[in-house]
Parts: C-alpha cells; structure tokens; sequence
C-alpha cells in the first residue's frame, strides 16, 4: 500500500529510445522510493503509436509498491481507445475501481474533472502547460493539491534534469490521496499527450 503522504516526487526515466514510461515515486521528504509507474505497451499499441495519435490508444500504467517493477499493483490508470476524450478508470490492484477521470470536451487543453468510485467529483485539475503548475480545486474552489516542477525545502537533491515534479496534497487522506496521485500522474502520462505545450491551459 502507497501511504497517504502531503507530497509525493515523480521522477521519469530517461532514454533515447524509450517506448514506455517509467517513473519512480519517492517520499520527497526522506527519499525513501515509494512506488514504480510503467506504461505497459503490447507490439501493436508501439506500432500504432507511430502512425495515429497517441490519444487514440489504450493506455495502461501500472503502479508497483516498492521499487520493483515485478512487485504488486497498488493502483493501475487505464484509457480505453476513443476519437474524442474517453473516461480514464483509477483501478485499485484487486480490481476494484478507485475513481475516474473524465475530460470536458469543449475546453482547451484537456480540463478534466476528478471522481470518486461513486461518481461523484472531488475535483478539476486546472492549470497552464507552458509553466507546468496544476492545481487540484474542489466544488467550492479550495485548493486540494498542486502539480508543479517548482519546488523547495524537501530534497532538493533528488531533482535532477529529468522530468521530474511533485504531487502535493493540502490535507492527505488514505480516500483522496491516491486518486489525486494518480491524476498528478494522469497529467503527466495521459493528458499531455492530448495537448500539452504551447501554453496551452488546463481549465481556465
């Protein structure tokens, strides 16, 4: 199990010739790795990735206690193939559905509301891609969380070159955290291929 924590590092893998997302999860505040998350990518979806937009495709990235990418499933992120913007499932590792993900078809840049196993919305993501800052906001405006690459005062060292960021959670919960880690990650592994850079925003 991932605790419940205030803040959570992400740090990508880097590679030349990368064909699946890897990124390791860390507790910025000792540096103790929490957690791998690794696209997973059959022949034919790699394939497809070269000659369709990538949005179009099933995605899956499976989220690994510890720093094993053999160890278990605490969470998956999964996309269904669509031409417009599919629902993106948060699934727990016995199965069970955590939340969803659901974008806005008429807004620039991918606004995508945050649900719970429910139904119902715990949050928007809304944000810029030009200076990667995202905020999680509830219903009634506060402020859940941030994504940002701009950060201080835990670990500094553990930052480095690569694309690296941390998922930051106001008040954690063990019901709210992982589903807002998970749309931390979402950000970086599902949406921003719907139209990330350019300064294009998130919801505003």
């Amino acid at each position: 199990m991932i605790p419940a924590l205030a803040s959570y590092l992400i740090k990508e893998h880097v590679g030349v010739f990368k064909m699946r997302g890897t990124y390791d999860i860390f507790d910025p505040s000792t540096g103790v790795q929490l957690a791998l998350a690794q696209e997973k990518k059959g022949l034919m979806n790699i394939i497809g990735g070269l000659l369709v937009n990538k949005r179009m495709l099933l995605t899956r990235i499976d989220v690994h206690e510890g720093a094993d990418e053999n160890g278990p499933i605490a969470f998956s992120i999964t996309r269904g193939f669509s031409f417009f913007r599919p629902t993106v499932n948060v699934i727990a590792g016995d199965g069970s559905l955590i939340g969803t993900f659901k974008s806005r078809l008429l807004t620039i840049g991918g606004k995508f509301g945050v649900f719970d196993a429910s139904g119902n919305e715990v949050a928007q993501v809304k944000g810029n891609w030009l200076s990667w800052d995202f905020r999680f906001v509830a219903a009634n405006g506060t402020e859940l969380g941030v994504v940002s690459r701009q950060w201080s005062g835990l670990a500094k060292e553990l930052f480095t070159s690569a694309d690296n960021y941390v998922v930051a959670i106001h008040n954690p919960d063990p019901a709210a955290s992982i589903l807002l880690l998970a749309a931390g990650l979402a950000v970086d592994t599902v949406y921003k291929e719907d139209g990330g850079g350019g300064g294009l925003s998130i919801g505003e």
